[in-house]
């Protein structure tokens, strides 16, 4: 029996015979020149285009087949890679390099997209945030490119047709055009060596629920065709040649997720409600497209914090009003009439500094301490021309779908009034284009995230339609810890005395001005501190999806009773350790 330990990606405890899934190498590219004229590279190359777009579109000709939910994580896929391989920088640059160095087609391709994808990909000093989407980006170069190398090359590329039905597949790597063709009917299970948690194949492989385990060390050399595998997609733990009292184990963990699977389909009909009859909102927090489907196999009431960064990466041209709307109108149409608020641009600190290097925007590199200065909606309105682009694809997405607006980084009523006046400027602009917006406008909320926005509530909150307490940030702002460095620690925790007394402040403020109020953040997601959070007034959350059926399991177990005991006694408590403690142990 061999025990390995990768990274659990998609949950469920499979037992079945693997079934190996070998992909024929690409020969080594070296950067010679071409014997062939550069007109004739550049035909090659655009024949390797057309090709690639093709398989696509045959790939989007299996979507049918497939579960909702993963023919909308697919399908937002591929339009990326579409949109790569017309006239992106990874093309052109390749063009380039063909009429001005004589290279290969190949030699051209693979140049570019290696430098396309490390500029994408997880920088120095890159806050944890951004690795995720970070990674996701330079995953998308390496396919393309990946791609194109198959078809310049003419090395095929594997299929997994033959593949028992009922086994686990096997492989040194699954990438994401891979993960299109995996019918979830007949593979049990996916295990590879490489991979990792935020790529795309990771979000598909979710989004198909397949259970899956990637990055796992040695695999190649330790498990055979036909080699009985038990696979663990939550733990990540993958066991080779199990002995008999392990496969027991592993039979009844199957037992028991079968009538937890039960629980949660259950789960999901059921309202988010107290055991006294109070009904709390739970909504979902959102960087990309490819999150929807579980956003909506969790239940979430719809989309509390879209953020919009993912649509400036510096590897592409600026997105355009209409490229903007594009995105945000399919999102919002598949919302099916459910709230989605969008987040404008919060760059800022150590977030979107290569695109601001790029247009020229020196506001934050200048600073000492960027995270205490120009960011956010203070960066928008130096340069107005970027925020009215956004507010004006988000206005005619508006059309499509239920949306409010919501401004990060605020702290002063001056900036509300300033950003309100280019929103109504914008609005007037799209109707003389003919637009036709309702008289309503969407409405436009802020983040609180200081605590001279916590603090000045009151005012704020008569400019502003909802509020959103924003508790990542605040709870670094008050406690004047870096949560990037410090989180995990005894220093950054929102369950402090002081943190709570703002929270409540900018909750009655809100409640006076009859402004709807969220709760986003990590906050959001523990589900103990919802309880003491219900205990202090607040009823709407918005968190990742992933975490929407743990905390809507301990609502459903909940009193309001319960919750406010809960509150009343954490505020008679002046030491954030005991605090801590005291939600620690609610409910257990």
């Amino acid at each position: 029996m061999i025990i390995l330990q990768g990274t659990g990606i998609s949950a469920g405890v499979v037992i079945a015979r693997a079934s190996l899934a070998r992909e024929r190498p690409l020969p080594v590219i070296e950067a010679h020149p071409s014997q062939l004229s550069a007109e004739a590279e550049r035909t090659r190359l655009d024949q390797a285009i057309a090709l690639t777009l093709k398989q696509l579109k045959k790939l989007r000709g299996k979507l049918d087949s497939l579960p909702d939910e993963a023919r909308i994580e697919i399908d937002a896929m591929l339009t990326v890679y579409e949109r790569m391989l017309t006239q992106s920088r990874l093309v052109r640059a390749a063009h380039q390099r063909l009429a001005e160095e004589g290279l290969t087609a190949e030699a051209a391709v693979q140049l570019e997209s290696d430098i396309l994808a490390a500029r994408a990909g997880p920088q120095p000093g890159m806050p944890e945030e951004e690795i995720e989407g970070a990674r996701r980006r330079e995953g998308e170069f390496r396919e393309v490119a990946r791609r194109l190398l198959r078809n310049l090359t003419g090395v095929s590329f594997r299929a997994f047709s033959d593949t028992p039905s009922g086994s686990v597949l096997v492989a040194e790597q699954i990438r994401p055009a891979d993960a299109a063709v995996i019918d979830p009917n007949r593979i049990a299970a996916v295990i590879s060596e490489g991979g990792g948690a935020t790529d795309h194949t990771a979000i598909m492989l979710r989004a198909l629920t397949v259970p899956a385990v990637l990055a796992v060390p040695q695999l190649a050399e330790h498990v055979e065709e036909g080699s009985l595998v038990i696979v663990d997609g939550s733990s990540g733990r993958i066991v080779i040649n199990p002995d008999s009292a392990t496969l027991d184990e592993a039979r009844s963990a199957m037992a028991e997720e079968a009538r937890e699977r039960k629980g949660i389909g259950r789960l999901r009909r059921l309202p988010s409600r107290l055991v006294s009859g109070e009904d709390i909102e739970l909504l979902a927090n959102i960087e990309l497209a490819n999150e929807l489907p579980l956003l909506h196999r969790n239940g979430a009431a719809g989309i509390g914090l879209l953020r919009t960064e993912f649509l400036f990466d510096e590897s592409e041209p600026l997105p355009d009003e209409d490229g903007q709307y594009e995105i945000y109108a399919r999102l919002v149409a598949d919302m099916d009439e459910m709230v989605t608020t969008i987040r404008v641009l919060d760059w800022g600190g150590e977030k979107g500094l290569a695109r601001l290097r790029q247009l020229g925007i020196h506001d934050t590199q200048e600073e000492e301490n960027p995270a205490l200065g120009v960011r956010g909606l203070r960066l928008l309105l130096r340069h107005p021309e970027i925020l009215e682009t956004q507010l004006c694809a988000i206005l005619r997405a508006s059309l499509v779908g239920k949306i409010r607006v919501l401004l990060p980084m605020v702290s002063a009523v001056n900036e509300i009034q300033a950003t309100r006046q280019i929103y109504e400027r914008c609005a007037r602009r799209l109707r003389r284009r003919g637009v036709k917006l309702p008289n309503e406008l969407p409405p436009l909320g802020i983040m609180i995230e200081t605590p001279a926005a916590a603090l000045t509530a009151g005012a704020l909150v008569r400019h502003a339609e909802f509020l959103a307490l924003g508790t990542n940030d605040l709870t670094m702002y008050t406690l004047a810890v870096d949560r990037s460095s410090a989180m995990g620690s005894d220093l950054y925790t929102a369950l402090h005395p002081g943190l709570l007394k703002l929270l409540r402040f900018s909750l009655d403020e809100a409640l006076r001005a009859h402004r709807p109020i969220c709760v986003c953040g990590e906050m959001a997601a523990d589900s103990r501190s919802v309880a003491l959070l219900i205990g202090m007034g607040l009823r709407s959350f918005s968190m990742s999806a992933a975490s929407l059926p743990a905390v809507k399991r301990m609502i459903r177990s909940l009193s309001l009773e319960a919750c406010d005991d809960l509150y009343r006694r954490a505020m008679l408590l002046e030491d954030p350790i005991e605090l801590t403690q005291l939600v620690r142990d609610f409910a257990h």
